[in-house]
């Protein structure tokens, strides 16, 4: 038989988390979350993607918190954060959920910066006028997957999240040796080994994996894509060339629909550009934020 879902343990996969003294844990909006906060000055949402969770910013956070107040939440269904029901896994839900959440710590974003469907988070969030300040997209998936992949990927995806076997499969495939690095690298990144540790650690466990289909399963940008053309926050779209899961020719499109935003290019790195190289994209996001 295999177990119910079994979400990552904060006293055992998150034992040795990295920057684990700024973690907290709120409950909002329904669910309990886990939320990094550090440092002062105007604040800034760090948005990870699918599948990953706040580890992910582990060495820009910091970097950042030198000039403003850092908010690194794990997404609903991933890492510590509880799963939710309904939509709260899609755009519309987490969208929501997040704004629950800085209403409970009290503080609003001047800026925010999503990585992948992170990005398509921060850009909804400033269509809402949940924030007045700048978005930076890091290599942002912000297109629906294209022609007949773009209906069936979501099926899969619900499928997938609805058979406990296969949610138990994915967790036992990242437990074998070298299943998560090969992952991570197919995207074009190859990362450190504080990284690789963190995402096997979540990856082995049931319940991240369902936050992550059902993610993927609830996803729609369809309407997002109609919206963008309206945004007034200035955006910054950032585009690693070596990225295998979200091409740069998506941050082309959307700078061709937006004239007013940004595009900056980053040689020779993947779809993680800011685990493979923090210091780099730190800057970036600084100078777009106007530090």
């Amino acid at each position: 038989m295999f177990p119910l879902i079994v979400k990552p343990d904060w006293s055992r996969e998150g034992r040795d988390w990295p920057n684990r003294a700024a973690s907290r844990f709120v409950t909002a909006g329904g669910l309990r979350w886990h939320v990094q906060v550090m440092g002062e000055g105007p604040a800034v949402l760090l948005i990870h993607g699918t599948g990953a969770a706040n580890h992910s910013w582990r060495d820009v956070a910091p970097r950042l918190a030198e000039r403003f107040t850092v908010i690194a939440p794990d997404l609903p269904g991933h890492g510590f954060t509880e799963t939710p029901t309904g939509d709260g896994l899609s755009l519309p839900g987490m969208t929501r959920s997040l704004s629950a959440l800085l209403t409970e710590l009290g503080l609003d974003p001047a800026f925010v910066v999503g990585h992948s469907a992170g990005a398509a988070i921060a850009i909804r969030m400033a269509l809402d006028g949940r924030f007045q300040g700048g978005v930076v997209s890091l290599n942002g998936a912000l297109q629906p997957f294209p022609g007949a992949a773009g209906h069936l990927f979501p099926v899969m995806a619900k499928a997938m999240f609805l058979n406990p076997v296969a949610r138990q499969v994915f967790a036992w495939r990242a437990q074998r040796p070298g299943g998560v690095a090969r992952l991570l690298e197919s995207t074009g990144s190859s990362i450190d080994a504080v990284g690789l540790r963190c995402y096997e650690a979540i990856m082995g466990t049931s319940g991240h994996i369902a936050g992550a289909l059902g993610m993927m399963a609830n996803w729609d940008l369809h309407g997002l894509q109609t919206e963008m053309s309206r945004l007034t926050a200035p955006l910054t779209l950032v585009a690693g060339d070596k990225d295998y899961a979200v091409p740069a020719k998506v941050a082309e499109d959307i700078h061709a629909l937006i004239p007013k935003s940004r595009l900056i290019r980053l040689p020779g790195l993947g779809h993680l550009a800011h685990e493979e190289s923090p210091e780099r994209v730190t800057t970036i996001i600084r100078e777009a934020l106007g530090a």
